[in-house]
């Protein structure tokens, strides 16, 4: 935000802290842009609610596995799905607009959004957690010192950029950075869930608990059936109801999440009305499943949301700490044994595109040749760059394409040149690497069907010589296994922000890389790529972010550290056709929080069930 808009701003709140220094860029404001500023900041409430929408009724959807922990923040154990809706935050995202956020336990905030050092947060007086007692500024203070030394090394990792948390009031408190300006951090600092200090006084944060955790948010716990589902009520008193961002929200008097070992199964309880929402990941059962009975009568309606966010990155991960796949000549040459084309027509219905980067759907997606802009970014980092790494940022990237035979003989025809070329060589058909010894690989999966659209790939790496295996295990063998690295190659889906930033270094980062339970599961140890993630933390606007951002995708295609494969730019949902949503739909979330119940349609849904 300019110095004038600033200025204006300090007059229109009667902010002391502002005047103290008129030439100061401090602004106070009730609500966070980065580089942007608030479509909504006026407004009673949001353009995708209906503030008029009824209570009651309910909203049951599926989850998979098991869970052992109400504590998501601690990162041990299998945490439960909703538990967010126990807790607030000190301010909400909007639905609409990337990197703004608005007034939740804190009612507005005070920085420098050119020169971010600090963030001030004043509380809303009127928050209350569930007990009736207040939020103050104390239990702030509690939940980041709890987060930054007892939390899951990712979450540590992610708010490292935190130096101390002060309470400057009972209701105003400071957070103070390590770098001169990091942006970034007030966004990150406003959506984390808020802890009562005192429901902590006699217990350890570090243990998995199913004990209720005391929290300010919309919802309460009603049922547990352990391991099997949770059921949560709404909270009739609920202290934010009436703020502008939760007018029209949180209608259901109760959401339940339902756990299933497998996919398939999980899709047969919802046809017999176990749950009420699904959401379909696979193609070939969108397009050929849903004939069923409760969908010919109206009673299953099917629902395409077309969201304006990046595709998660769907990818086959190679763990680089491990031989062969820490040389990046083998990595390449395996890229072109998966075969996009076929599959997505004879398995995916056509309904998939090929992930051609890691920020697809989205402005931050790196097309062409680099533009001036982008290779400004890169020229001082080109030599520092293994040669194919270097090649392929320069280049108008593209992943090997097949002619959908199934049989993909060209590209494994590169492959085998490749490899021989890099040294590898081949014997009895099978693929020997540098010192002579078989290639020996283990793909580890935990979910039911996935073979399916692993075989395509396994079988043209065995085509190549290499020996593969597929291991199936347990969720929470995966987990811990996940956790310690502990895999060849396995998969992985990655969510993008269309603001990145710190996360991008849990993502990528070399510091990140052998920390146990974060997310840079090929572990990547790239000094380039360290720096550039650190431009993106501190663009300085949104023109040098994207920018920045180009290059970084650039660098992760170009490292050969994962296969992207295919994703889609829509969410794909089938529910009982007892639900409403707003007329307005929001561009980046399905807002499922703003959907409400027909009482009317319910009784039939109700009734249909009853006669089967």
């Amino acid at each position: 935000m300019s110095f004038a808009i600033a200025k204006c701003l300090s007059f229109a709140y009667g902010m002391s802290l502002l005047t103290q220094a008129l030439c100061a860029a401090v602004q106070t404001t009730p609500y966070i842009a980065l580089h942007s500023q608030p479509k909504y900041a006026g407004l009673a409430v949001m353009p995708y609610a209906n503030a008029n929408a009824p209570k009651g009724g309910y909203l049951s959807t599926a989850s998979n596995g098991t869970f052992d922990n109400l504590n998501s923040m601690n990162g041990k154990g299998s945490s439960t799905e909703g538990a967010e809706h126990l807790f607030d935050s000190l301010m909400s995202s909007s639905l609409d607009e990337p990197g703004v956020m608005y007034p939740l336990l804190a009612e507005k905030v005070t920085f420098d959004p050119d020169q971010t050092q600090y963030v001030i947060f004043h509380l809303n007086p009127k928050a209350r957690f569930s007990d009736g007692s207040a939020v103050t500024a104390e239990d702030v203070k509690f939940s980041f010192d709890t987060y930054q030394t007892k939390s899951n090394p990712g979450l540590q990792m992610y708010l490292a950029d935190l130096d101390k948390t002060e309470v400057l009031s009972r209701y105003v408190v400071k957070m103070s950075f390590k770098s001169d300006n990091n942006a970034e951090m007030p966004l990150i600092l406003s959506q984390m869930p808020i802890y009562s200090k005192q429901d902590w006084k006699n217990k350890d944060f570090t243990r998995v608990t199913m004990q209720p955790i005391l929290g300010s948010g919309p919802y309460l716990i009603d049922r547990i059936d352990a391991g099997r589902s949770i059921t949560y009520k709404r909270n009739p008193n609920y202290w934010g109801k009436d703020l502008p961002v939760n007018k029209g929200r949180y209608n259901f008097d109760r959401l339940k999440y339902v756990y299933y070992r497998s996919l398939d199964i999980a899709f047969e309880g919802f046809k017999s009305g176990q749950y009420t929402l699904h959401e379909e990941f696979t193609a070939r059962k969108w397009v050929t499943e849903y004939h069923f009975p409760a969908v010919k009568t109206g009673m299953v309606v099917k629902y395409k949301f077309q969201h304006k966010n990046p595709i998660p990155t769907q990818s086959f991960v190679f763990n680089t700490r491990r031989t062969p796949f820490q040389d990046i000549k083998f990595r390449q040459a395996i890229t072109y044994a998966y075969d996009f084309e076929w599959q997505n027509k004879a398995l995916f219905y056509g309904q998939y595109q090929r992930l051609q980067s890691y920020f697809a759907n989205s402005e931050l997606e790196a097309k062409s040749v680099p533009s001036p802009a982008e290779l400004a970014v890169l020229k001082p980092y080109l030599a520092k760059l293994n040669p194919i790494q270097r090649q392929g940022v320069l280049k108008a990237w593209k992943y090997p394409v097949s002619n959908t035979s199934g049989f993909n003989r060209n590209n494994l025809l590169i492959a085998r040149q490749l490899l021989i070329k890099a040294g590898y060589t081949f014997n009895n058909g099978r693929l020997l690497d540098t010192q002579g010894k078989p290639i020996r690989i283990e793909f580890l999966i935990h979910q039911d069907g996935l073979q399916r659209t692993l075989m395509p790939f396994v079988r043209n790496m065995k085509r190549l010589g290499v020996d593969v295996a597929i291991r199936h295990v347990d969720v929470p063998q995966y987990i811990e296994r996940m956790r310690s690295k502990d895999f060849d190659m396995t998969t992985n889906v990655m969510p993008q922000s269309l603001n990145p930033g710190n996360e991008q270094a849990q993502f990528w980062g070399s510091a990140s890389a052998d920390q146990p339970g974060n997310y840079n599961y090929a572990g990547i140890k790239n000094p380039v790529i360290d720096d550039v993630i650190q431009q993106i933390i501190r663009a300085p606007d949104r023109e040098q972010l994207v920018i920045r951002t180009k290059v970084l995708d650039r660098l992760l295609r170009a490292g050969y550290y994962q296969i992207p494969t295919y994703g889609k730019g829509e969410n794909w949902f089938a529910y009982w056709n007892m639900y409403h949503q707003p007329r307005v739909k929001p561009k980046l979330s399905t807002g499922i929080d703003y959907w409400w119940s027909d009482a009317g349609k319910a009784k039939k849904v109700t009734h249909y069930l009853g006669q089967q």
